[in-house]
């Protein structure tokens, strides 16, 4: 299998099913398109256009199967590799896990767009300001504490659903995010964080993503320099 991503300081959708595939051990050789620009003439959309008719990262391909959307991307492989177990075993835990997922897909728009994933950054002032001003990413910070809080004391942690699953790997970009803007979060908040950011997935995307030395300014709403 190949999976086609984009930068990793900055493609949070391409995050999450590289983490997934490499935390539950599941072979692929990476295929990374560099952002440029996403005008239709630009190199990354010509060459994606190659790949994938809807244009976006990441894309799964398997043999003569071409993948894309995330969430697909994160039920074909629940599907072919059923013993990796990326989805919880009970059906109504696993139904509780599907939604979490799929509102994190949908939702969550002034996080995204007001803290875009920045692994590379450091911006704590940024964060501070946003917050203050912008009563619907106080809002979407709060509902993920809520989310998270409520998930560990039902399942008992350490990760979402007790073990690594498709949640952990969905909300691993939100964990980035968290540091890049230093939101404040409880206690038990900032040991999700630290414990999804010890996880060799993760910690493995992180480490490609500092060594990559790519400044996008069209990517960067906050600074004008690395």
């Amino acid at each position: 299998m190949q999976l086609v991503i984009g930068n990793k300081n900055y493609s949070s959708w391409s995050m999450r099913p590289w983490v997934l595939m490499k935390q539950a051990g599941i072979a692929f050789d990476e295929v990374k398109i560099r952002f440029d620009a996403f005008s239709p003439e630009s190199k990354f959309k010509t060459e994606l256009a190659r790949i994938s008719p809807a244009g976006y990262v990441p894309v799964l391909i398997d043999d003569d199967l071409t993948v894309w959307d995330t969430l697909a991307i994160a039920e074909y492989l629940a599907e072919k590799f059923p013993a990796r177990q990326l989805w919880p075993r009970d059906a109504k835990t696993r139904a509780r896990a599907r939604s979490v997922c799929a509102e994190m897909h949908s939702g969550f728009g002034a996080l995204r767009s007001h803290f875009p994933m920045n692994i590379e950054a450091a911006l704590p002032e940024v964060g501070a300001r946003v917050l203050a001003e912008q009563a619907a990413v106080r809002g979407d910070v709060e509902r993920i504490i809520d989310m998270w809080s409520a998930l560990l004391a039902t399942y008992g942690g350490p990760l979402l659903f007790g073990e690594f699953s498709i949640a952990d790997a969905y909300f691993a970009p939100v964990v980035t995010r968290l540091k890049t803007y230093a939101v404040p979060v409880p206690p038990h908040i900032a040991a999700y964080v630290k414990r999804v950011g010890e996880l060799p997935g993760v910690a493995a995307w992180v480490s490609d993503a500092l060594a990559e030395r790519d400044f996008l300014d069209f990517g960067e709403p906050y600074r004008s320099r690395a």
